[in-house]
């Protein structure tokens, strides 16, 4: 099985879903997912945290997954490329939904031939093909984000989860 790394951003969350989601995370790693949970100063009541983890190639699918039920969070998780496998990103916001691109080694996005070509084919006019490669490479997400983004390891230290088996 081929491993693979990534880190996972919970940008914000309530502090009664602070246990759900280090509970989902440790059942997608199998192992203890305890996060360092602090205030999240762009929204008052909520917390964040931030953690490396290292797993299986779909990892980060699977926490994506894991989260993306709970309608008042905020996060990113990320997984590095491996020789069989392309990098990817996940960002979800309760405004947007989940944001899913593939990522070259460097973290910049990437886009697929067969998208741009819809993107082209579907907006003639300039502004609305814009608008449509915007929203390919996460431009509406890291725009509601990056407030949120904004000393989340400034004042924490970095964690490793790490799956078992």
């Amino acid at each position: 099985m081929t491993t693979t790394r990534g880190v996972v951003s919970i940008h914000s969350a309530p502090s009664a879903l602070c246990p759900h989601i280090e509970w989902a995370l440790s059942a997608t790693l199998g192992a203890s997912a305890e996060l360092h949970w602090t205030p999240q100063p762009a929204e008052r009541g909520t917390y964040r945290a931030e953690a490396s983890w290292r797993g299986p190639i779909g990892t980060a699918s699977a926490m994506a997954s894991a989260m993306k039920r709970w309608d008042r969070v905020r996060f990113e998780v990320t997984e590095d490329a491996t020789a069989t496998s392309e990098g990817v990103r996940y960002s979800y916001t309760p405004a947007l939904g989940v944001f899913q691109a593939a990522v070259s080694r460097n973290g910049d996005v990437l886009v697929h031939e067969e998208r741009l070509r819809q993107a082209m084919f579907a907006h003639r006019d300039p502004a609305e093909l814009r608008r449509a490669l915007d929203v390919l490479l996460g431009a509406p997400w890291d725009d509601e984000l990056d407030v949120f983004r904004a000393g989340v390891a400034d004042d924490s230290g970095v964690r490793w989860l790490h799956r078992v088996g």
